[in-house]
């Protein structure tokens, strides 16, 4: 009995001993501001008091923050601390709510790789193991819809994880609980960081579920930043009204302050059950607002606004969300095969990937 104790115990000795990495160590990109009450929230701790209280409470998820950094390690380890108990949604798994995602760049283009999968505040799973080869680039996407307290990587001693700076202009990203991510299978499928991958760009999401209510407080903290480009996806969370009285005072807030900078606008997605719910309809009058404002700034010559036309958006055969309004991940897939054509030309260097031409348009469509 004592020597097959001992055989059963080898194996784990045999498991190579681990050194841990802080991630800010390698650069948490997708922050817009370094000046935060916590290391891992989105808005800058002068905003607290500024923007109203969920706003605020929703700037504490980890949305839209990655690491990227390359490494030869055979076998990577994950462990993490979420910030709040609750793990996930009724309508959306823990893995998108609380879990990690990692990507890797096969073949010239990021793949999925592993997802960490949260049981409890605190978790550590393995991401890669017994992966023989030669150095290879990594995303490592944080929770959607929790945040985080701590994130570490940990390898065999010996082996490193190298950062890889991140020198180009962000795409900046606001909107709605649909932009936060929400019901995303995991992390890397909200669409900002889709289109990321898609265009190889860095990306910030500010996203804030049922608060992206287009209100000055956040256009004033948004032109404080300085992006390749700003993406506005609001308008699921105002009502037409206040499409008409919020859109454009935003964007004049922006441009005034980034005037070379391009500004495209997303219309409203067509809900997937809008022809039986009649209460959906009103994507209609909002997007006709949203038409209206774009069409009166490019009349005062504003060339540097873009349009993306929301009938394409989820797709026409009513399969792409869980619930008419909050997309899967084929949902999210088409959202970004039809903002990243539009995105794509008003950046500045040219991006490294091509992706399936989607049916969206860069004019507006008021018929949808």
């Amino acid at each position: 009995m004592r020597f097959a104790a001992i055989c059963l115990a080898l194996p784990l000795f045999a498991q190579p001993a681990l050194r841990w990495h802080d991630i800010r160590t390698l650069g948490v990109q997708g922050q817009g501001w370094k000046d935060t009450k916590h290391p891992f929230d989105r808005l800058p701790a002068k905003a607290e008091g500024v923007v109203r209280g969920p706003v605020w409470s929703l700037s504490q998820d980890s949305t839209g923050f990655f690491v990227r950094f390359n490494s030869a390690a055979s076998d990577i380890r994950a462990r993490w601390t979420v910030r709040r108990e609750r793990l996930a949604l009724p309508h959306m798994p823990a893995t998108g709510v609380s879990g990690l995602d990692l990507y890797v760049r096969h073949n010239g283009r990021w793949r999925w790789l592993a997802n960490g999968r949260p049981e409890k505040k605190t978790n550590e799973q393995a991401m890669v193991s017994n992966w023989t080869g030669s150095e290879r680039e990594y995303i490592l996407y944080l929770p959607l819809y929790n945040g985080v307290e701590s994130v570490e990587l940990g390898v065999p001693e010996g082996a490193e994880l190298k950062p890889v700076e991140e020198r180009r202009k962000p795409v900046v990203f606001y909107g709605t609980s649909i932009l936060q991510g929400g019901c995303a299978s995991r992390p890397g499928m909200a669409y900002p960081s889709i289109v990321g991958r898609m265009l190889d760009w860095p990306t910030i999401n500010l996203g804030f579920s049922g608060n992206g209510k287009s209100e000055p407080e956040m256009a004033s903290l948004m032109a404080e930043l300085d992006p390749a480009a700003y993406v506005l996806d609001s308008l699921p969370n105002l009502q037409p009204d206040e499409v008409a009285q919020r859109v454009e005072p935003f964007i004049r807030t922006l441009r005034k302050a980034r005037p070379d900078t391009p500004i495209i606008l997303v219309e409203n997605v067509v809900y997937t059950n809008a022809e039986m719910v009649a209460s959906r309809a009103s994507y209609k009058d909002k997007n006709a607002h949203l038409t209206a404002i774009y069409e009166k700034l490019r009349k005062e010559g504003d060339r540097k606004l873009y349009y993306v036309a929301g009938g394409s958006l989820l797709g026409t055969d009513g399969e792409g969300t869980v619930d008419g309004v909050h997309p899967t991940d084929l949902g999210f897939l088409r959202m970004a095969e039809a903002v990243a054509p539009v995105l794509r030309p008003t950046l500045p260097y040219p991006t490294r990937y091509r992706f399936r031409a989607a049916s969206s348009r860069s004019t507006p469509n008021p018929g949808f």
